[in-house]
C-alpha cells in the first residue's frame, strides 16, 4: 500500500448531504492505516482543506500585500515585511508543505484509487484538485518538483521542474481525465460540489485550463487549445468556492477569519488593512464594491494604510484604516465568474473588439452579483473599455475585482499584465510622518506606488515577483536550486 498522509487541518463538523461526521483532526498512521480508512471518501475532504487552509489564508494574505490592496495596520507588525515586498524561505515552509504533502500527495493517491475502479467522476475532480494546487505553487515559486515528486522512494530527492514544464504536464492530465468522464458520474465525497455528479467539477476543470493556457498564452502558442476550449462554453456558472459548511468555531471558520478576525485563539491584534492604492481607485469611482469588501473604521468612514512600515508612532490613523469585510462562513474562492468573463475578454481583444467589451462588461457585472451590490453599469462608465488598451482595462478591473474574493490571483495578474502599474510616486508622497497627515488624492486611481521601505533586490516601482523556495525544500532536497532573486519572474511573466 502507498504512504499515506493525510491530515485535516481545518475541521468541519458536518458534511451536509452526506454524513455528519466529525473530521476534526484526521491524522492517518500511515503504518497502521487500515484499506477501510483509506477511502477516497475519507481521503478526499482532507485533501481539499489542506489546499483551503493555506491558499484561504496564507496566499491570500501574501497576495493582498503583495497587490497592493492590503497594507499594514499602524501600530501591528505581523506581515509588515510582506508590505515591504519581502518574504523569507520560513514564512512560506509550512505552507508549501501542507499543499503538498496534504493537498498533492492524497490528490494522487485518490486518483491512482479512481482509475483502478474506473471512477472517473472522482479521478477528474483529484485531477483538478491537484492541478489546481500544482499551478498555485508555480505562480508563487516559479519552479517545483513534478515529475518526481509523488515517489518518495524512487525520488527522496525530487528534482524542480521548470513552471512551463509544469504547466504542460497538469494541462495534459486535465485534458485525460476531461477525455475520460461524462457530466452523470459521480465524485467521492468532497466539500465543494457535495452530493452532486461530475457536471461541475467539468466546469470547474475548464475554468481551470482557461486560466494556464491564458497564463501562458504569452509565451507559448495556444491558440488551437483556447479556441477549442472557448467554443465549448462550458465554464461555472458560479464562483468555484468552498461555502455553505463553515461554522463559528475554532477549527471549522473560513482560515483567513480564524487567522486574523476571530479570537479563538486570544489573538486580538489588528493587522490587515485596506490600501491606499485600492481605497483611491475604489473611492474615486464610489465603487459600491469597497463597502462589500472591507468594512468602515471606527469614525463610519473608508481609509487606507500605507505599504512599506507600521508606523507605530502615528496619532491620529492607529484606527482609521478599514479591515476587509469577513466572517467566519466567508466563502473560500478558488475561481471566480468574473475571472472566466475578464480572461474572455482579453482573448478577444485580439479578435472581436465586440466580444471583448461584452465579456469585460459581464466580468464587472459579476462582480458587482458576487458581492451583492448595485453599481455595475456606474462602473462600467467609469473604466470603459478600450480595445486599444485592453490589458490596463482588464489589469485595473480584475485588481479591484479580485480585492475582495481573490487577492493571490490578484498578485498574479499584477505581474503578468503589469497593471495597475506603478507610477513615480512613493509612500513618503502620500503620507507625511512628521505632520501625521495622508494625503490619499495624491495618488492617482488607478496606480500603485513604491512603499516606505521595500526589498532592495525587487526594486522600486515594481512587486516581488517571484517567493523563494520554501526551507523545508532548500534543507532536506539535495536538488533544491538556489534560490533566486525576487524579481526574477517566473516564466509566463517574463
Amino acid at each position: 500500500m502507498k504512504k499515506i498522509i493525510v491530515t485535516l487541518v481545518i475541521a468541519i463538523a458536518t458534511l451536509s448531504l452526506v454524513s455528519c461526521k466529525d473530521w476534526l483532526d484526521i491524522n492517518y498512521d500511515p503504518n497502521s492505516a487500515t484499506p477501510a480508512m483509506v477511502t477516497n471518501d475519507n481521503i478526499f475532504p482532507a485533501a481539499e482543506m489542506a489546499l483551503c487552509a493555506s491558499y484561504g489564508d496564507f496566499f491570500r494574505i501574501t497576495g493582498g500585500y503583495f497587490a497592493q490592496q492590503y497594507a499594514q495596520s499602524f501600530g501591528t507588525s505581523n506581515y509588515v515585511d510582506f508590505s515591504q515586498f519581502t518574504m523569507s524561505q520560513t514564512r512560506s515552509s509550512s505552507f508549501y508543505s501542507q499543499i503538498m504533502q496534504g493537498c498533492i500527495s492524497n490528490a494522487t493517491v485518490i486518483r491512482d484509487n479512481a482509475a483502478a475502479d474506473s471512477q472517473w467522476g472522482t479521478y477528474l475532480a483529484a485531477t483538478t484538485l491537484r492541478a489546481f494546487a500544482f499551478q498555485a505553487l508555480v505562480d508563487a515559486y516559479g519552479e517545483v518538483p513534478y515529475t518526481e515528486s509523488m515517489d518518495a522512494e524512487k525520488y527522496p530527492n525530487p528534482h524542480f521542474d521548470e513552471g512551463a514544464t509544469v504547466y504542460e504536464g497538469i494541462l495534459a492530465e486535465l485534458d485525460e481525465a476531461l477525455s475520460k468522464v461524462s457530466e452523470t458520474d459521480a465524485v467521492a465525497t468532497n466539500f465543494l460540489y457535495t452530493g452532486q455528479s461530475a457536471a461541475n467539477w467539468i466546469k470547474f476543470a475548464n475554468a481551470l485550463k482557461l486560466k494556464i493556457l491564458m497564463r501562458e498564452s504569452g509565451k507559448v502558442n495556444v491558440d488551437s487549445q483556447l479556441a477549442a476550449l472557448i467554443n465549448q462554453d462550458n465554464f461555472p456558472t458560479e464562483d468555484v468556492a468552498w461555502k455553505g459548511f463553515w461554522a463559528n468555531a475554532s477549527g471549522k471558520a473560513n482560515p483567513f477569519y480564524q487567522e486574523e478576525f476571530a479570537t479563538y485563539f486570544g489573538s486580538t491584534q489588528i493587522n490587515v488593512a485596506l490600501n491606499v492604492a485600492l481605497f483611491r481607485t475604489m473611492n474615486a469611482y464610489n465603487d459600491a464594491r469597497l463597502g462589500a469588501f472591507f468594512d468602515t473604521n471606527t469614525s463610519g468612514q473608508y481609509w487606507g494604510s500605507i505599504s512599506g512600515d507600521n508606523l507605530s508612532t502615528s496619532l491620529n490613523y492607529k484606527k482609521s484604516f478599514c479591515r476587509p469585510k469577513m466572517a467566519y462562513n466567508t466563502p473560500v474562492v478558488l475561481i471566480s465568474v468574473a475571472e472566466v468573463n475578464f480572461w474572455l475578454a482579453e482573448y478577444f481583444a485580439s479578435k472581436d473588439a465586440a466580444k471583448a467589451k461584452r465579456y469585460y462588461e459581464a466580468a464587472i457585472e459579476a462582480s458587482f452579483d458576487a458581492a451583492g451590490v448595485d453599481g455595475a453599469s456606474a462602473a462600467i462608465a467609469a473604466w470603459p473599455f478600450d480595445n486599444s488598451n485592453a490589458a490596463k482595462c482588464i489589469g485595473v478591473q480584475k485588481w479591484v475585482a479580485l480585492s475582495g474574493v481573490n487577492n493571490y490571483e490578484a498578485w498574479c495578474e499584477l505581474r503578468r499584465l503589469g497593471y495597475p502599474a506603478f507610477g513615480n510616486m512613493t509612500a513618503d508622497d502620500i503620507y507625511d510622518r512628521q505632520g501625521d497627515n495622508l494625503n490619499a488624492s495624491a495618488l492617482p486611481a488607478g496606480e500603485l506606488y513604491t512603499p516606505y521601505k521595500y526589498d532592495t533586490e525587487v526594486g522600486q516601482r515594481t512587486t516581488i515577483q517571484r517567493w523563494p523556495y520554501a526551507l523545508v525544500s532548500s534543507q532536506s532536497n539535495i536538488n533544491c536550486p538556489e534560490v533566486k532573486l525576487p524579481n526574477v519572474k517566473v516564466f509566463w511573466a517574463k
